[in-house]
């Protein structure tokens, strides 16, 4: 065969080629957009009424209730959480970067030469929230104050106009982390049966929630608990008592009941979370598809007056 006769054969050939690893490369992206099983990349989804989920990875979701938490342990109100939630997104996109300009590092890019503290410190996202919400209140009347300029009076970036663009998804994200919309955060593992993930543990789900939320979240009468009558839950629990401690900004006891529940799933991941309780709703990693589900077939452990977290997998 002449190489005249094979170029225009040896082209559709290739042709076909390059059509079918298109053709894979898109069956591809609709099993992971439309797979109900949760074998898909993991993602944290918070809905918005009427509006477009917002859809972000579990570290974001566990550095923003963190930052949440942080907030509540202070008794700041919501507009706070909403400001510092948008500040990280412009700064770190809710990642703890451990670098940045200059000598800028973690979620909110402070830097140790500016007095922020030392960069060990500044790493810890408790500390750095904490850093954050200390400027702030500093601000005479920074709840009322735009977004922007709020933000930028605490930072002093270099641009200052860009926090705005992130102020719609913070404020959906403070809502769902406050507690003041119910079921709206959902995390999916990458595989919600996995057996690589490791198995959590309930101390350490005890010590992260008065490390975040301060001490009285959890009292010394409360805290690990076997399973016992009346609960469903395999292995040990952490039972958290859903009260209004005596502090200003505090919101009711279902507002702080979701924010309980919804700071434990969006730690799910990192924590070795396998379900959570609260009320009538439950919400389990193994169908994490499904969202948080009304707890009619017996898996619900929570109740109005405490969270119930199963840490064991």
């Amino acid at each position: 065969m002449s190489e005249r006769a094979s170029t225009p054969r040896r082209g559709r050939l290739l042709r076909l080629a390059a059509a079918c690893v298109v053709l894979l490369g898109l069956a591809g992206y609709l099993l992971v957009r439309h797979d109900p099983g949760g074998s898909g990349p993991a993602r944290c989804t918070v809905t918005a009424a009427g509006g477009e989920p917002y859809v972000i990875e579990p570290q974001q979701a566990a550095n923003a209730s963190t930052i949440q938490a942080v907030a509540s342990a202070r008794g700041l109100p919501e507009r706070a959480v909403t400001i510092a939630l948008a500040t990280a997104m412009q700064e770190s996109a809710l990642r703890n970067i451990d670098y940045g300009d200059r000598d800028s590092v973690g979620l909110f890019q402070q830097r140790p030469s500016q007095g922020w503290g030392t960069a060990e410190q500044i790493m810890d996202p408790v500390y750095s929230a904490g850093k954050f919400y200390e400027h702030l209140v500093e601000i005479p009347g920074y709840s009322r104050l735009p977004l922007t300029v709020a933000a930028q009076r605490v930072q002093r970036s270099g641009f200052p106009d860009a926090y705005a663009k992130h102020e719609s998804r913070a404020a959906l994200l403070a809502a769902a982390l406050t507690g003041r919309r119910a079921a709206a955060l959902n995390c999916v593992p990458a595989k919600a049966t996995s057996e690589e993930t490791a198995a959590g543990d309930p101390v350490r789900v005890r010590e992260r929630l008065v490390r975040e939320f301060g001490a009285d979240v959890l009292p010394e009468s409360s805290g690990l608990d076997g399973g016992g009558a009346g609960r469903s839950a395999p292995g040990p629990v952490v039972s958290v008592p859903v009260h209004t401690p005596a502090r200003a900004g505090e919101a009711d006891a279902d507002r702080r009941g979701w924010e309980l529940a919804h700071w434990a799933v969006a730690h799910s991941h990192e924590l070795g979370i396998e379900r959570v309780s609260y009320g009538k709703r439950v919400w389990e990693a193994g169908r994490a598809a499904e969202g948080w589900r009304t707890a009619g077939d017996g898996t619900g452990t929570g109740t109005g007056t405490e969270v119930v977290i199963a840490a064991s997998r």
